[in-house]
């Protein structure tokens, strides 16, 4: 239980700094917001809005906590978000990168499921 607490406040203290950055310079009318659902352990970073009448809704990240491990669903970041658990001491054992199709996740160097 309490490496699933260390990894809620790791998630969503990663999550809040992303989009802090992308907020110092903010495109009128588009927010870039955190969602977290620790019931079910559900972590998003969205974009959403109005831009040049144009309607904006981007998930830049989803990451949810499944079986004690973090599975990157969806990751549009620069880095990407395993990089910075990597630095954040999680192991790549608990780092599955849902976003690739099952069978080729054995060939990443992260956990396959």
């Amino acid at each position: 239980m309490a490496k699933l607490m260390t990894y809620r406040k790791l998630i969503q203290r990663l999550l809040t700094e992303y989009a802090a950055l992308v907020n110092r310079h903010p495109t009128p009318g588009v927010e870039t917001l955190c969602i977290f659902d620790e019931e079910r352990d559900h972590y998003l970073l969205v974009t959403v809005g109005w831009e040049q009448n144009h309607r904006v809704r981007n998930t830049t990240l989803y990451v949810r906590l499944r079986d004690g491990k973090f599975w990157i669903e969806e990751d549009w970041t620069e880095d990407g978000i395993a990089m910075d658990l990597l630095r954040a001491g999680v192991p790549k054992d608990d780092i599955v990168l849902a976003f690739q199709p099952p069978e080729l996740r054995s060939l990443t160097e992260f956990a396959a499921a």
